[in-house]
């Protein structure tokens, strides 16, 4: 029999997806004011992979990934997911919204998302939501599966999330 310990804390990070300038800051300060202080982000970039937010949120939309300071624990994602909803909710505008922001976590091994929608590969974490495992580290670098969105299966997402998991891993650093 194992013995039962606490896993590593991680870092929480946002990819923001968003409609104008106003929506990304009002975002962004209900965020840090419920995760805490941002320690980096990446530059806007257009969203193009996919047309499935237009219809609601708009065209031209673009793109940021934000990572938070503080090391965290794991079973904070669901709070956190719970808390980014409801700024998507109180960002809406006539029923639709302004931004997408999908939260989640680097660990060393893996970086896993957040989502209220279930599948195969997604685990039950409670209060509505699944943990999807999105890429996994082997070989020294991040891996996409089978199951992984093509934009976060890009050369250039996983060489961010890289760049961060060297973040954690200092940050981990006694």
């Amino acid at each position: 029999m194992g013995s039962i310990k606490r896993p590593q804390q991680v870092k929480l990070f946002a990819s923001i997806i968003y409609l104008n300038e106003e929506s990304l800051a009002a975002a962004i300060s209900k965020m840090t004011g419920t995760i805490g202080p941002i320690e980096q982000q990446t530059q806007p970039v257009l969203f193009t992979h996919t047309r499935y937010y237009e219809k609601e949120m708009g065209q031209d939309l673009m793109r940021l990934f934000v990572l938070f300071g503080p090391l965290a624990d794991r079973e904070t994602l669901p709070g956190i997911k719970i808390a980014t909803n409801a700024i998507e909710d109180g960002l809406a505008r006539e029923g639709r919204r302004t931004v997408n922001i999908d939260s989640g976590y680097i660990a060393l091994e893996h970086v896993i998302l957040a989502t209220t929608k279930g599948y195969s590969h997604r685990v039950y974490l409670g209060d509505g939501i699944h943990a999807d495992l999105t890429l996994m580290f082997h070989d020294g670098s991040y891996r996409p599966l089978q199951w992984t969105y093509p934009d976060y299966a890009e050369e250039q997402t996983i060489s961010i999330f890289n760049r961060w998991r060297d973040i954690c891993r200092q940050s981990l650093k006694p």
